[in-house]
């Protein structure tokens, strides 16, 4: 059953998008799919607890983290068998633990953190608090960005995660990052 967590062997370079809510993670990951004319990963959680809040009014509860994790980890390994060269995503398990341990008195369901902990990335872009805030529906932790942008880049350091720290503008942003995956699919295509 813990399968469903797990991440599947594929045959491309995995970048993940990493940070505090409204910062700029989905719109880069758009841009870095279609620069590489390859796929992204959307966030599972988003659909979910937009529809979870749309049909009951409620927020994102602990009961709810299992079956994100389960979705984002189908659209993930089913998204990898779309490429060959490198696969964005826009969040990981990683990022689901962090708010569970954020949201829920610093805990953490045993499953969610196993996989979290195992399954791997080639590269995390780690999104900093720079970017307007855009409030919505689910999002609702304006005055705590600074605290939850340290919280992650702790868990980065803590699972010595390779990272890089994205600032700026959408247009040096993507800069930064295409500079990293291209040394990424360089020494890829030469260990091949």
């Amino acid at each position: 059953m813990e399968e469903k967590y797990k991440q599947q062997p594929a045959n491309c370079i995995k970048v993940v998008l990493f940070g505090p809510e409204s910062t700029g993670k989905t719109t880069l990951s758009r841009h870095l799919a279609r620069y590489y004319n390859s796929v992204w990963v959307r966030e599972y959680a988003r659909e979910y607890l937009q529809d979870k809040w749309n049909n009951e009014r409620k927020t994102c509860e602990a009961k709810d983290l299992l079956p994100i994790a389960e979705g984002q980890m189908f659209l993930e390994n089913e998204s990898a068998k779309k490429t060959d060269s490198v696969l964005i995503c826009d969040t990981d398990l990683l990022e689901t633990k962090v708010y569970s341990e954020a949201y829920y008195s610093g805990t953490c369901d045993p499953q969610l953190e196993k996989y979290a902990v195992e399954n791997t990335y080639d590269l995390y872009f780690l999104t900093y608090i720079d970017t307007p805030w855009e409030a919505d529906d689910l999002r609702d932790k304006p005055e705590e960005r600074e605290a939850m942008f340290k919280v992650f880049e702790e868990a980065l350091i803590k699972y010595k995660r390779p990272y890089v720290l994205l600032k700026g503008d959408k247009n040096k942003r993507l800069e930064i990052a295409v500079k990293h995956i291209d040394k990424l699919m360089k020494i890829k295509s030469e260990l091949h």
